[in-house]
């Protein structure tokens, strides 16, 4: 059996990225970047999101990757974002088959039809693939919902990734890892997951040297911050936590979800003061799922 800081310690090591995950997300975004250039006017495309912050659970599934599109394609930004949408889909279909892509609200999802093994599945499962046009010092993306293009710039939400995580002495990014399965495992009260990054830039402050007493702050600081409103921290893009933000029913759901999960942290807490190491990983087992292990 494991003790709790040994715990945490594997838990926030199988979080992390093997060389061989990331090189299998290469060798997919080279597959997707041939197939645009076939089809499109591509000036480049990089892999964004929570990939290219560090903060990717896994499973790796929605891997982001933007696609910017050239000069050729600029009519596109005077039609509905539907249009692009709806070509890059029929372009990724006739490579990967029309029963594995779809049309998102900002992006075309591409299923590789990797089997779910456990919560450490080491291959990517599919990609969001977003076309994207340079504008100025930003982008502008399709957004199915509004019926128009949204600007937006994931390098400063990188910096500010990046940041936050120097600031924490490198434990930032973990503790983010950490939450964003917590959710995941209780079928995601909280939606977009990168909301949780948003909410983290700011209620996450001082590391104060353990995992398990960060999880307890982070999680009773959210039960009344996930009403409040959460910009893009790019000062671009529409909230974050629009979704939440439309939707009463979502956030009593959040909300109901952080009380339980502030009250297992309270509970692990306890038992292991009380020298009740086992029955404290049950409790964080519970509450992250099968990665987190105890032995």
């Amino acid at each position: 059996m494991l003790s709790i800081p040994e715990a945490f310690a594997k838990f926030k090591n199988r979080l992390e990225l093997s060389d061989t995950e990331q090189s299998d997300a290469s060798s997919r975004q080279q597959r997707i970047r041939k197939v645009m250039d076939n089809e499109f006017d591509v000036d480049h495309d990089f892999l964004t999101g929570s990939y290219s912050r560090h903060t990717k659970t896994k499973p790796l599934h929605d891997v982001d990757i933007f696609v910017q599109l050239g000069s050729a394609e600029a009519h596109y930004q005077d039609q509905h974002p539907d249009s692009i949408l709806a070509s890059v889909r029929t372009a990724l279909a006739a490579e990967y088959g029309e029963q594995r892509v779809a049309l998102q609200r900002r992006s075309v999802r591409v299923d590789f039809g990797v089997k779910l093994v456990d919560d450490l599945t080491g291959a990517v499962m599919s990609f969001d693939v977003t076309p994207a046009f340079g504008n100025g010092g930003h982008y502008l993306i399709p957004d199915r919902t509004i019926g128009d293009w949204m600007p937006t710039d994931p390098r400063v939400h990188a910096v500010k990734a990046t940041a936050a995580n120097a600031a924490f002495g490198g434990h930032w990014k973990p503790v983010v890892k950490m939450i964003k399965k917590w959710n995941e495992h209780h079928d995601k009260p909280i939606k977009p997951s990168f909301l949780i990054e948003v909410m983290s830039l700011e209620i996450v402050a001082d590391w104060g040297g353990s995992y398990p007493c960060e999880l307890k702050a982070w999680f009773a600081t959210a039960i009344d911050a996930i009403d409040q409103t959460w910009d893009d921290p790019a000062g671009l893009g529409h909230p974050v936590s629009d979704r939440m933000t439309a939707d009463a029913g979502q956030r009593a759901t959040a909300r109901l979800a952080l009380k339980q999960a502030e009250a297992a942290c309270t509970s692990a807490l306890n038992h292991d003061r009380a020298g009740r190491t086992g029955a404290a990983l049950d409790v964080w087992q519970q509450l992250f799922g099968p990665a987190f292990a105890k032995s």
